[in-house]
C-alpha cells in the first residue's frame, strides 16, 4: 500500500473513530472493554487491508470490521460472577441475537436499514425485522429507577417522559449538582440520564463522580452536544452517549441498553 493510500485510509478510520468507540461502549457497557474492541478492530485492518470494504461508506466498512470481531466473541461480557457484566450477560442470553446491535446501529449510529444489513452481513428487511424485535423484547426484560440532571425545563420534561412510556419510574429532576447529590441521597437510582453543563454552570460529570463514588454500580448516560470530546479514548470517558438534539428512539435505544448493566436486585428478570 502507497503512502497516499495509507494516509488516506487513516484519514477514513480516524474521522469515524469516535463514533465506534461510542457503538463499542453501549455494547459491553464499559469504557475499558469498548474502547479494547475499538483498538482490536483497527489492529485487524492494520494486519489485512482487505477487510476494510471500500465499496461501502468508511463509517459502515469500519463496523463491519468491528461485527466481524465482536461475532468471533460471541459478543462475550466478561466480568467476575456478581458485577454489572455478568448480570447483564444473564439479561442479554434471553434476547435474539444481532438485536441489540442492530438497535444501536440503527438509532444511536443513525445508520440506515440497509447499512445496518452491511454491517451485520444481513438484508435490508432482516436488519429492519431485527430492530423491530429488539424494541419488542428489550421492552418487556428490564425496568427501573431513573434520575435525570438537566436544566433545561423542555427537555427535562420531555426526558422524563419517554422514560416514562418505557416503564421505568423518574425517580426526580435535578437541575444542578447539588440537587442531583441530595435527589440520590433520598432514592437510589437503577440508571441517571445526565446533561454535562448545568444551570449554575455546575457540572454534571462532577455530580455524577460523585454519585458513582458512593454506588459505582450505576450506569449513566450523558447527554452533549459534542460528543466527540468525550470519545477520545484517552481519559475516563462514558461508556453511554447520547448527542444534542437526540431523538426519541435514540433515548430510548440507550435507556434500554444501559439497563441491562444495572446491578439493582429487582428490575424485572
Amino acid at each position: 500500500m502507497s503512502t497516499s493510500e495509507s494516509t488516506d485510509l487513516t484519514s477514513l478510520i480516524g474521522s469515524n473513530l469516535p463514533f465506534l468507540r461510542r457503538y463499542a461502549r453501549a455494547l459491553t457497557g464499559s469504557q475499558d472493554k469498548g474502547d479494547n474492541y475499538a483498538a482490536a478492530t483497527l489492529e485487524a485492518i492494520l494486519s489485512d487491508i482487505s477487510s476494510f470494504d471500500r465499496s461501502l461508506s468508511p463509517k459502515v466498512a469500519l463496523f463491519k470490521v468491528f461485527q466481524m470481531i465482536w461475532s468471533s466473541t460471541g459478543g462475550a461480557l466478561a466480568g467476575d460472577g456478581d458485577g454489572l457484566a455478568a448480570k447483564a450477560q444473564k439479561h442479554l442470553a434471553r434476547l435474539t441475537r444481532d438485536t441489540r446491535e442492530a438497535l444501536l446501529l440503527h438509532t444511536i449510529e443513525e445508520m440506515s436499514f440497509a447499512e445496518v444489513g452491511a454491517v451485520l452481513d444481513t438484508t435490508e428487511d432482516e436488519a429492519r425485522a431485527l430492530v423491530d424485535i429488539a424494541y419488542a423484547e428489550m421492552a418487556k426484560s428490564v425496568s427501573g429507577k431513573v434520575m435525570i440532571i438537566e436544566d433545561e425545563a423542555i427537555i427535562a420534561m420531555d426526558l422524563e417522559s419517554i422514560v416514562g412510556e418505557m416503564g421505568h419510574q423518574v425517580t426526580g429532576i435535578a437541575k444542578t449538582e447539588g440537587e442531583a447529590l441530595s435527589l440520590y441521597k433520598t432514592e437510589t437510582p437503577d440508571l441517571i440520564l445526565s446533561d454535562i453543563q448545568l444551570a449554575d454552570l455546575s457540572s454534571g460529570i462532577d455530580a455524577v463522580n460523585k454519585i458513582l463514588g458512593e454506588s459505582a454500580d450505576i450506569p449513566v448516560i450523558f447527554i452533549t452536544a459534542f460528543p466527540e470530546r468525550l470519545l477520545t479514548g484517552e481519559s475516563p470517558e462514558p461508556a453511554f452517549l447520547i448527542a444534542k438534539p437526540y431523538t426519541e428512539e435514540q433515548v430510548r435505544s440507550a435507556v434500554s441498553q444501559a439497563m441491562f448493566f444495572s446491578s439493582t436486585e429487582t428490575l424485572r428478570a
